[in-house]
């Protein structure tokens, strides 16, 4: 059956944006005031032709801008194809198929949030993000918003799936226990979080890929790049053993290979490979500009700097005898039923 869409707004929560107490406002100023807000948010910061989410004072590195949602949503794609054969190839989490609420953390261009709504029309699915999605139509149980998730979260309905992908980079290791403590508070009792990140290196298992090669030494320089920057792109080694510090039970991972061009013999790896090609390409200067311009090594690069690095990944990534992958790291986990924290309590 086909989806029904209609256009809404997307949703600013007003509780991001608070006036400091005893100000002098003239109620005339309100209008302007708005519309300044809404304007910076879809505006936002730009640095070296890109463009950076304006919601907090702190500079986060990646772009929200047409050519970073462009990868996000080649991004999607290669997902999808990626897990094909599963019966569902949004997520593991066994939700069952009717849940009512689910939450999409750094919902980016809004891909996943959009499918995962069409796929149960029965649940409200809310997308989150720093930045509006770039979409004017979606399907009506399909609601987002403009929110930073380090706040206190007011969502009154309790969660059936709390949904994370690809963050790593967003959070320091304290934001990131305050998240998982958020979401287990916001699940109800017997719901599930879910959570696939990358691991930003690239490797090889024949040996194509040198030590000389730029691909092989792009993920340790980003690596610490975001550790000089205060956020650990590392996230795939540590989430399972911070979700479960949060509380959660029947924990499950899975770790794939995401090959790096069209390399692979196997037809769906191939096409998967030729799809994640095509995702570096879009992303890579989203990627690296604003880590490498702000903590490069030895010192800060220039943006020219940066291209020519760019350049010469690029050319590397064309190379066919050079047969890269990453790993992808997924984890789903479950908040205890009342019953499990009632024998637990007893046993303690």
């Amino acid at each position: 059956m086909a989806a029904r869409y209609e256009e809404i707004d997307i949703a600013v929560d007003p509780n991001c944006y608070s006036l400091e107490v005893g100000a002098n406002i003239d109620p005339e100023d309100f209008q302007s005031e708005t519309t300044s807000l809404a304007s910076s948010i879809a505006k936002g910061r730009f640095e070296n032709g890109r463009r950076y989410q304006a919601t907090k004072d702190e500079e986060y590195w990646g772009p929200s801008d047409e050519q970073q949602f462009e990868a996000f949503e080649l991004g999607h794609m290669v997902f999808l194809v990626l897990d094909h054969y599963q019966e569902n190839p949004l997520f593991r989490a066994p939700i069952g198929d009717s849940p009512k609420h689910i939450l999409d953390i750094g919902t980016g261009q809004g891909s996943w949030a959009i499918d995962a709504a069409d796929m149960f029309p029965s649940a409200t699915v809310r997308g989150v993000d720093l930045f509006p999605p770039p979409v004017t139509w979606m399907p009506p149980n399909c609601i987002f918003e403009v929110d930073d998730v380090l706040r206190e979260w007011t969502w009154r309905d309790p969660f059936d799936l709390v949904h994370i992908r690809l963050m790593y980079g967003a959070f320091d290791s304290k934001e990131w226990d305050q998240v998982y403590k958020q979401a287990y508070k916001a699940l109800k009792p017997g719901g599930w979080i879910e959570q696939m990140e990358f691991d930003v290196r690239v490797r090889s298992d024949d040996g194509s890929l040198k030590d000389e090669h730029k691909l092989s030494q792009w993920g340790d320089i980003f690596i610490r790049c975001a550790e000089r920057a205060g956020r650990s792109l590392n996230i795939h080694e540590t989430m399972r053993g911070s979700i479960e510090k949060a509380g959660f039970v029947d924990v499950h991972q899975k770790k794939s290979r995401v090959p790096l061009g069209p390399w692979p013999k196997d037809k769906q790896l191939k096409e998967v490979g030729q799809l994640e090609y095509a995702h570096w390409k879009a992303a890579l200067e989203g990627w690296a500009m604003w880590l490498l311009t702000h903590f490069g090594e030895p010192e800060p690069w220039t943006k020219e700097e940066v291209h020519v690095f760019l350049a010469a990944v690029r050319l590397e990534m064309k190379n066919s005898r050079l047969h890269g992958y990453n790993w992808i790291n997924r984890v789903w986990a479950r908040k205890p039923t009342e019953e499990e924290l009632k024998i637990k309590k007893e046993i303690h």
